[in-house]
């Protein structure tokens, strides 16, 4: 929970954090040491210097460091965990479902975790599918449209291969699709990423609900003229939100265009754990204020009740959070780390 300066409680849905393996050990090539450290590279250039991780502790640490990181030190009260595989670069996957659940059964009322699958494995990915709804009850998944795949090096959102998985989520009630559509990592490739592929999926699949993660940066303006005109599709804060620190004037311009095509219903806080932890970033988001003048040329303002619905109100309706039974459920059990 994150309490205000004034006092008041803000409840904090994280909608986008990680419990990855990045380690040597785990590194089948070149390529995951690479992605990696890609991914330190985004920490190191944009946490205040007070929160900067140790290498080694970055590519792998302990399910402990994810529970005080976010909920004892950190204000989170619900944290969504986003499973990416990326197994042509990790001998056991990157960040896998079943990692993460087996870490989430620990602190069950904490976490709610989402599933991933490739469209290209076919039959497999359906069946899979299935699986992880069976196994784990999976409310939503996160795609990574540039992952390879043997000789493949991305496929899109529309393909003939990710409809028919589409199809089958929206039939099992996995109603909530994270994609990543936003800066690229090395080796992946930049297009792959590209966030056209989203207009044709939201229309397509009106039921489902299109999370696009980093807000589509470096082409924020491409899914700002997505965003206002398909219902179904909302803005992660992720990546996006740590420029408030180094770059605030830039976060101030991501954000006015995100409240003047998108709304403030539409807009959702992620960490992006463990590249950023939660705390600094709620408690910067919380005290920031727009330029007045990118308030007066947008006509858009970052008030209190908007912060509250970026922070966790718009998740928590996307996932349907009880918000009251979980602060019922949380005075009930206070914070400890779980024995495994």
């Amino acid at each position: 929970m994150f309490i205000t300066p004034e006092g008041k409680e803000i409840f904090v849905v994280d909608g986008h954090t990680h419990f990855w393996d990045g380690s040597p050990e785990n590194q089948r090539n070149i390529h995951g040491k690479q992605f990696v450290e890609c991914f330190y590279a985004y920490h190191t250039a944009l946490s205040p210097r007070e929160q900067l991780w140790e290498k080694s502790k970055f590519e792998k640490y302990s399910a402990d460091d994810l529970y005080r990181d976010l909920f004892i030190d950190g204000p989170d009260d619900v944290a969504i965990v986003q499973s990416t595989y990326l197994k042509d670069f990790y001998k056991n996957g990157f960040n896998t479902v079943e990692r993460n659940s087996e870490m989430a059964k620990r602190y069950p009322e904490r976490f709610i975790v989402n599933g991933s699958f490739d469209p290209r494995d076919g039959q497999k990915a359906l069946e899979y599918i299935h699986f992880m709804k069976e196994t784990y009850d999976i409310k939503g998944v996160k795609m990574y449209t540039a992952e390879w795949n043997g000789a493949s090096k991305g496929w899109r959102l529309n393909d003939p291969a990710a409809y028919r998985c589409f199809e089958l989520c929206e039939k099992l009630g996995i109603k909530n699709v994270h994609v990543h559509k936003g800066p690229t990592i090395i080796p992946l490739n930049k297009d792959a990423f590209d966030v056209h592929d989203v207009d044709y999926a939201a229309t397509d699949f009106q039921n489902l609900n299109w999370i696009v993660e980093h807000c589509g940066l470096p082409r924020l303006d491409d899914f700002c003229w997505i965003a206002v005109q398909e219902t179904n599709v909302y803005g992660g804060l992720a990546v996006a939100l740590p420029f408030i620190h180094s770059r605030p004037r830039y976060f101030a311009e991501v954000i006015s265009e995100l409240l003047f095509w998108a709304g403030p219903e539409k807009i959702l806080f992620g960490s992006d754990y463990a590249i950023w932890t939660p705390r600094w970033l709620v408690e910067k988001f919380w005290a920031f204020e727009l330029p007045e003048d990118i308030k007066q040329e947008r006509g858009v303002d970052l008030t209190p009740e908007i912060k509250e619905k970026i922070l966790g109100l718009n998740a928590a309706r996307l996932y349907d959070i009880d918000i009251e039974a979980k602060k019922a459920a949380f005075a009930r059990s206070p914070f400890s780390i779980a024995a495994e």
